[in-house]
């Protein structure tokens, strides 16, 4: 449960909203490409930008989207598309 201000999308509210996230670890079986993308990393045959983080395992992320409806402080009903995860998978 958060404040819709607090979400970082430049809506000025104090309704506290549900916001659903994906965590944890995947422990599906590495595919070729992360086995070797992993392998390139380690030989540094391929280095990340400086701004860049190379994953090679899959990660938890959102595969569905829920939209999130609230009250402003102008009265003004507002709905934000794809902000919370409805479903969650492995992904990579």
């Amino acid at each position: 449960m958060v404040k819709v201000r607090d979400l970082g999308l430049g809506f000025n509210s104090d309704e506290i909203v549900l916001f659903k996230y994906c965590s944890g670890s995947c422990h599906r079986a590495r595919s070729n490409y992360d086995l070797t993308l992993g392998s390139l990393l380690q030989q540094q045959l391929i280095a990340p930008g400086p701004q860049e983080r190379v994953l090679s395992h899959p990660c938890c992320r959102p595969t569905r989207y829920e939209a999130v409806s609230f009250m402003d402080v102008e009265n003004t009903w507002q709905t934000v598309e794809k902000l919370s995860a409805a479903e969650c998978s492995c992904i990579g």
